[in-house]
């Protein structure tokens, strides 16, 4: 009898070790929509619909919770000026340090062409700020890292005129929208694929603003890569 007791008892420690060494579930585990890496297209209005809808909270945000401008490939560039390389028109010099003077660039917002990198902010297309009241103030610090410097959507930061980037600020697209109307119907299609791809809601007025738009623009297909 002794002996089986001891048996039972190694057999519920190895049990209870074997559940500390099993690997642990990732924290960005599959949301609603899917995996990260998984590949959605559907049509605008339906990628809209996708959307959850809830009430944002703001508390606790602060932005440098948002680690930006990383050199992720220590390259020696950091997201802002890999975004600026990538969507120069006419490419800018590269100095040391990865200094860029000179090119141009085309800022949609206000469909404006302008020289030189100094004029120029690279906006997060959903703002810092809306991505925490949309539920990034439940992610890892991790995530939003990687949110913040995302090179990996071409709509998720974009070179545009600091003037119109302070502008819109933080807002979404119930307060603020383009100046430019011929960007209007593009600049909703990706704001709503940035919140597809990062799996964040949407309130109730940014819903009524983005119905509003998009019933004047093409029902074209949207394509999303999930990113968490």
């Amino acid at each position: 009898m002794k002996g089986v007791v001891l048996f039972r008892t190694a057999a519920v420690a190895l049990t209870a070790l074997s559940a500390l060494l099993a690997p642990v579930a990732p924290a960005s585990a599959a949301g609603p929509l899917g995996a990260p890496g998984d590949v959605l297209t559907m049509p605008l209005a339906d990628a809209l619909g996708a959307l959850p809808v809830q009430e944002e909270d703001r508390t606790g945000y602060s932005r440098s919770l948002f680690r930006h401008w990383i050199d992720a490939d220590k390259d020696g560039c950091n997201t802002r000026a890999e975004v600026l390389k990538e969507e120069a028109v006419i490419a800018p010099v590269q100095e040391a340090g990865c200094k860029l003077s000179g090119g141009r660039w085309y800022s949609p917002y206000d469909n404006q062409y302008i020289d030189g990198p100094a004029g120029l902010d690279i906006d997060h297309l959903v703002p810092l700020a809306e991505a925490w009241d949309s539920g990034a103030s439940q992610w890892s610090p991790a995530e939003r890292q990687a949110y913040a410097n995302d090179l990996d959507a071409a709509r998720s930061l974009i070179a545009v005129s600091a003037k119109t980037n302070r502008s819109k600020a933080d807002q979404d697209p119930a307060t603020w929208m383009p100046p430019f109307e011929g960007y209007r119907c593009q600049y909703v299609a990706d704001w709503i694929a940035t919140k597809l791809r990062w799996q964040l809601s949407i309130d109730t007025t940014e819903k009524n603003a983005l119905t509003k738009t998009a019933a004047g623009c093409a029902n074209a297909p949207v394509g999303i890569t999930l990113a968490r």
